[in-house]
């Protein structure tokens, strides 16, 4: 198979996914859904699809693209109904392929679509018992696994149905799911990936950030609890505590990296928490320097925290072409060495001569990074100090975020000192642990920080299933 890695890339943990659903009867649960998804498109850009219920039944388009790529105005027009689901995907499990776009769709004893934002460790376990059973499949994502399980099952409602899955599902998963004529939304019992509820007039909507609610309209009213589901129909909004986990572990780098600026995540905005990890990082590792700039955008928020703090002016050194989506087409030899400036390029008026603190919010690979610090360099400034507003990243996620394997992640294996030499900075420093929490205050105890410890919240998070265990799984049937 031909490989079609995107040469213009952040390097950095891939996005996950986004989920929004709706019900409101008498509104364009499309346009809202559309809306919705654009404010929730850094969370996936691999494919975009809305499933609404029209007539008594389900009507689902999906597609690869970005969410203004694959609707236009007489689709949004065609998707009439009075509850909508929408999803923006970055693969976890399953390949970048149409089939596996979201929502998914089945109607065997039940017509259901289903979005979902996470990664079930035991998927191809689940996976097998249904295909002894008879079930056939038509994607390799685990979010039809879940689909398919509860399409299935004999429950006379969908709640008992999803009371009666959920305790068979383990891993990550905050899922909504849509009836001919509800909207249902579940999470895992550790809660590990986030899921707001909203209210827009006398009507309920959720979705994976708080910042979607503020697109259409709607009102913030409180994130959907671990283990927790939630019915929304023509009654109003019904809750039942499904299971309970044995301990909450809600993903900390939501805080970090994943989760846009204008997310509240547990009661705080995370702008705000962003620029204290700046703050803490110049009292854990303060430098003499002329000039702060960040990786644009994502290290602007800790940035601004640590210019603050440590009275050195911050500037614009770095200027993000921000057109730059996802693409296939190869340079050719003679532009490859400079195929990053397609995404940043550095102002020599700026950092000519200076001495910089360069922050960002993480880093993984390191490619980006050390291609980062070489412009700098070839800019005229003259040291280089990176700054990293979370710990080092050392270990892979099971839990619905694309990690990298142990082996390509730069800080697995090294000493600081030595990832620093590998990146060609003067200096490197990371925001410590305790700084990260003290940062967004709230205890480690409720949070999975397993990328950087390498303690998994889950049982059975060492036999986790790769991202194409699925596919592979297929082969071995074929």
């Amino acid at each position: 198979m031909i490989s079609l890695e995107p040469i213009s890339q952040r390097e950095g943990p891939r996005d996950e996914c986004g989920v929004f659903g709706v019900f409101a009867p008498e509104q364009d649960v499309a346009r809202l859904a559309y809306f919705a998804l654009y404010a929730l498109q850094h969370r996936g850009q691999e494919s975009a699809g809305i499933a609404t219920s029209q007539s008594g039944h389900i009507i689902a388009l999906r597609d690869l693209g970005l969410v203004s790529q694959v609707f236009d105005e007489p689709k949004l027009q065609a998707l009439a109904g009075d509850v909508a689901l929408g999803h923006v995907r970055y693969s976890t499990t399953g390949s970048s392929a149409w089939e596996n776009a979201q929502p998914i769709y089945r109607s065997d004893r039940r017509e259901v679509a289903l979005a979902h934002n996470g990664n079930l460790i035991n998927a191809v376990e689940l996976h097998s018992d249904l295909r002894e059973q008879g079930v056939e499949f038509r994607s390799t994502s685990d979010s039809e696994i879940i689909a398919a399980l509860l399409s299935t099952n004999e429950a006379d409602t969908i709640e008992d149905a999803i009371e009666s899955v959920l305790p068979r599902l383990e891993g990550a998963f905050s899922t909504a799911v849509m009836t001919k004529d509800s909207l249902i939304a579940f999470r895992d019992g550790a809660g590990l990936r986030p899921l707001a509820i909203g209210r827009l007039g006398d009507r309920y909507c959720v979705a994976s950030e708080s910042c979607a609610f503020d697109i259409i309209g709607a009102e913030f009213l409180r994130e959907v609890q671990p283990g927790e589901m939630v019915s929304i129909d023509a009654r109003g909004i019904e809750s039942r505590q499904v299971v309970t986990g044995e301990r909450r572990a809600f993903c900390v780098f939501e805080h970090i990296y994943f989760a846009r600026p204008d997310t509240r995540l547990e009661g705080r905005l995370n702008q705000v928490s962003r620029r204290r990890m700046g703050e803490v990082l110049w009292r854990e590792a303060p430098v003499e320097a002329d000039l702060v700039i960040a990786v644009p955008d994502s290290g602007n928020p800790a940035a601004g925290g640590y210019s603050q703090a440590s009275g050195i002016p911050k500037d614009d050194g770095l200027i993000k072409n921000r057109y730059v989506a996802r693409t296939f087409i190869q340079p050719g030899q003679e532009l490859r060495k400079h195929g990053l400036r397609m995404k940043f390029n550095p102002l020599p008026e700026i950092v000519g001569g200076k001495r910089l603190v360069v922050v960002d919010d993480s880093v993984v690979r390191g490619n980006t990074t050390r291609q980062i610090v070489k412009m700098l360099r070839d800019a005229g400034a003259s040291e280089v100090h990176l700054r990293i507003s979370a710990p080092p990243i050392r270990h892979p996620c099971h839990y619905g975020v694309d990690m990298s394997t142990t082996q390509e992640m730069i800080a697995h294996g090294r000493t600081i000192d030595e990832v620093a030499e590998e990146l060609g900075c003067d200096s490197l420093a990371y925001l410590s642990l305790d700084g990260l929490y003290e940062a967004i205050d709230l205890p480690r105890e409720t949070h999975c920080d397993a990328c950087f410890t390498g303690d998994y919240p889950l049982e059975r998070s060492d036999v986790a299933n790769g991202k194409y265990a699925l596919e592979e799984l297929a082969v071995v049937q074929a």
